[in-house]
């Protein structure tokens, strides 16, 4: 578990990338995010680099990011394993700076758990699914473009959140909320027409 500094980290960074990347719709296109942000974007078919049992690796060299994504994966498994990646490098993760293209990689558990959050709330942030009134895994999966697996965590703490009702509480929230404005107002005319 993680404790609640550190989830509000991931959470409030997740939320700059989209308002700093001016995302307002989804699924998120997170290619984009790559190429705004100069990150160069690899398929492991290409250069044959990841190790067994890895779904992607972010590497800094010589000043320059790069994302390796195995790229036999289905499509949303692999935006969200690029959404992830982006964590790693968002969230200024020491371990990645210290990789080069011979190292062994050591996984650190919770920046693993840190970037896995961060691609849930970037892929499917709350205050959007909430205005588009989403609760089951189809819908949330459906809307975002991730798997039926990632949409049913994502569920899981959506019901949390519903209960709780704490949405739109933080400037940093209002901001996606408002980017995304248009396109939740155009998903419920769409709703309403069903």
């Amino acid at each position: 578990m993680i404790n609640y500094g550190k989830y509000k980290n991931v959470r409030n960074a997740a939320w700059q990338v989209l308002i700093d990347y001016k995302i307002n719709e989804l699924p998120v296109k997170v290619t984009e995010i790559t190429k705004k942000s100069n990150i160069k974007l690899l398929n492991n078919s290409d250069c044959n680099f990841l190790q067994n049992n890895q779904l992607g690796v972010s590497i800094h060299i010589d000043n320059d990011w790069y994302i390796i994504v195995d790229d036999t994966m289905n499509v949303e498994r692999i935006r969200f394993t690029i959404a992830h990646e982006l964590g790693h490098i968002f969230l200024g993760h020491e371990s990645l700076l210290h990789r080069t293209p011979n190292s062994i990689f050591i996984e650190k558990p919770e920046e693993e758990t840190e970037a896995d959050m961060f691609a849930a709330r970037l892929l499917a942030p709350a205050c959007v699914l909430w205005g588009m009134e989403l609760h089951s895994p189809k819908d949330i999966a459906q809307a975002c473009n991730i798997s039926y697996e990632a949409a049913t965590y994502r569920a899981m703490r959506m019901e949390i959140l519903y209960k709780r009702n704490k949405f739109l509480t933080s400037d940093l929230e209002k901001q996606v909320y408002s980017n995304f404005s248009v396109f939740i107002e155009k998903h419920k005319k769409r709703g309403d027409k069903n």
